[in-house]
């Protein structure tokens, strides 16, 4: 939340990602991307818990854990990190490459619990995770709600 705050940084991250060939974040990073301008228009994912204040800065928001609008990539969660580096590399290099890639990391994900989604957790985790992150989330949408006055005000 410091860096969304941090009127440089954004400043660095828009003007960079005007230009860049790939414009790309994982996890709540996505919300840096939003405020600083470079999702409006896009579809475009986040953390469960902050997904939804994208489409505050302009962002059509989808669920999935890797996102790809033309030269915008957003991850989920941080798990969603490897899935979002194997389709960077498919982009880059080719499906071959981003496949021996996940054989050589052995990335055969089987997690020992099915609670890794908020539809799959139940509402009682759900809900005790939410309480446990209130501070942040409320941050989250303090800052969010303020960079799409600022993005709309353009």
């Amino acid at each position: 939340m410091d860096a969304i705050k941090d009127g440089p940084t954004l400043g660095y991250i828009r003007e960079h990602g005007a230009t860049a060939g790939l414009v790309t974040s994982v996890c709540t990073g996505s919300l840096l991307l939003g405020a600083a301008g470079l999702l409006n228009g896009y579809e475009a994912t986040s953390h469960w818990y902050v997904r939804d204040l994208l489409s505050l800065m302009g962002a059509t928001v989808r669920k999935d854990r890797v996102v790809v609008d033309r030269n915008r990539i957003t991850g989920g969660g941080v798990t969603a990190g490897i899935d979002f580096a194997l389709t960077i590399a498919a982009k880059i290099s080719g499906e071959d490459v981003a496949k021996r890639a996940q054989l050589l990391i052995e990335y055969d994900p089987k997690p020992p619990f099915d609670a890794g989604a908020p539809d799959q957790a139940g509402p009682a985790l759900v809900g005790d995770v939410l309480a446990r992150r209130k501070k942040l989330i409320d941050e989250a949408a303090v800052m969010a709600r303020a960079a799409g006055e600022v993005l709309r005000g353009r």
